[in-house]
């Protein structure tokens, strides 16, 4: 899979994990230095709170356009059989996920 923002490749795993219609990306597999963390959250009701990444290239800037769950809530990484701990995701209208 990849995600591709501004026509640049901005994640690319064999290994992203499917959520709720999201592709999570492994951390190791985002190009950091296009990454900015923000201080919005979010809470899920059963993946616990989301933490939020803005996308800069330049001048281009996507706000709040990436997610990922710093702390998982207890038990949410048993629903999924898998751990998604800082795993990465996407706004699909302003991120396209590809294969």
């Amino acid at each position: 899979m990849k995600a591709i923002w501004n026509n640049k490749v901005i994640a690319e795993s064999e290994e992203t994990i499917y959520i709720e219609g999201n592709q999570y990306f492994p951390p190791d597999s985002i190009k950091s230095e296009l990454y900015e963390k923000t201080d919005l959250t979010t809470e899920c009701h059963w993946k616990g709170t989301a933490n939020y990444y803005s996308l800069v290239d330049g001048e281009t800037k996507a706000i709040n356009a990436a997610w990922y769950y710093a702390s998982p809530r207890e038990g949410s990484e048993d629903k999924v059989k898998h751990t998604f701990k800082d795993y990465v995701a996407f706004y699909p209208n302003i991120v396209q996920v590809t294969n």
